[in-house]
Parts: C-alpha cells; structure tokens; sequence
C-alpha cells in the first residue's frame, strides 16, 4: 500500500488527533471532514477503535501498512512491553530522529532531507529515512546543507527538544542520547489498542 501524501490536516480532523503534534490543524477547524463533518458519527465498535488508533499513528509518523507492520513484529522480538517498545522502535527512525532535532518542522520534510543526501549518522551520508539509529549516534546536516534556508528557519522555530536528544548549535548535530521514555511521547496515543489490532 503507498505512502499517504494528501493534506495531514484532514486526516486529524478525521481523527480528531494532532498528527503534526502541534495542535494547529485541530484549532483552525476541529470538524470531522466532508460535507456532514459538523455532526457527529456514530460509535465506533472495538475493530473501529482498534483500527483508528493504528491509522492516526500510522499517518503521524509516515509510514506505509507494510512498514508499519514490520516495525510492530520487530517490537515484538524484543524484552519489554510490546506497544512501548513499537514507540519506541518508530522514534527512533532517522526520519523521525531528524524532525525531532529540529532540521524540519515535519516529518515529511525531514524525510525529504534524508532522501536527498542532507543528513549524515556518525560522519557517513545515510539516505534512508527507516534506517534505525541507537543511542549515542549522531545525526548532522552535510557541510553543503548548513545554508539551507528551509533548514535554517526550521531550527529557528524550535522552542524545546525532547529531552532525549542534545543538540550541538555550532556543529548543527543532534545526539540520541538514549530510548525515550513512554511518558516522554505522545499521551494521546493508546498503544495498546495497536497491539490489539494486530493480534485479534
């Protein structure tokens, strides 16, 4: 199945989640999208639920179904809890690794940046945006990217970063310095109806 690439904003108001985790798309028009988006829909059963969580955390960090379902395998391959370990797991994306330094302000741009050949993992050019990094890898701009408007303004527009990632202004790099902790990310997410979902 491929990648969404439609308007996010219609997606969370679908949701009635932040998928860009800022709030702004739910601020401007929190109605469910379509010419009957004022009124309310009708109760979702448990697959609904279950499958509306997976979409909204699909959709938020970018993934296409076949991505998504191999994250959440290889989650279950691992010793802790399998829906804080699947977070984990998608956090630690490049990609996603990328927006959270701040080098763009969506996870679509810094997917762009990756592909493009901007972004280098301890010193070496990396172009995939599902490479997984771990703590203590370094994520930087390439020297010929650092005059990047796009790039540039982002980084203006940050006013924190999660507290599992430093990051080095003069070097324009960012460390993950460790796993994030689950209270450190999205509350409004309830990975275990993800978990559900996939082995009903």
């Amino acid at each position: 199945m491929a990648r969404y690439t439609g308007p996010m904003y219609r997606k969370s108001r679908r949701y009635g989640f932040s998928i860009l985790e800022n709030g702004k798309e739910l601020a401007k028009k929190p109605s469910i999208p379509g010419q009957h988006g004022s009124s309310k829909g009708k109760k979702l059963s448990n697959y609904g639920t279950q499958l509306q969580e997976k979409q909204k955390v699909k959709f938020m960090y970018g993934l296409t179904e076949k991505q998504f379902r191999k994250t959440f395998e290889e989650a279950g391959k691992l010793k802790g809890v399998h829906g804080e370990d699947f977070l984990k797991l998608l956090e630690s994306r490049l990609d996603n690794l990328v927006y959270r330094i701040g080098f763009s302000t969506t996870r679509k741009g810094a997917r762009q940046l990756v592909n493009h050949g901007h972004i280098t993992v301890n010193g070496k050019k990396v172009n995939i945006p599902s490479y997984k990094c771990k703590p203590g890898d370094i994520i930087a701009v390439k020297d010929n990217a650092k005059d990047m408007v796009i790039i540039k303004s982002s980084l203006e527009s940050i006013n924190n970063r999660v507290e599992f990632i430093t990051y080095d202004e003069n070097k324009m790099a960012g460390t993950y310095v460790r796993y994030p902790e689950r209270s450190e990310l999205n509350a409004d997410i309830n990975e275990s109806l993800i978990v559900e979902f996939y082995n009903r």
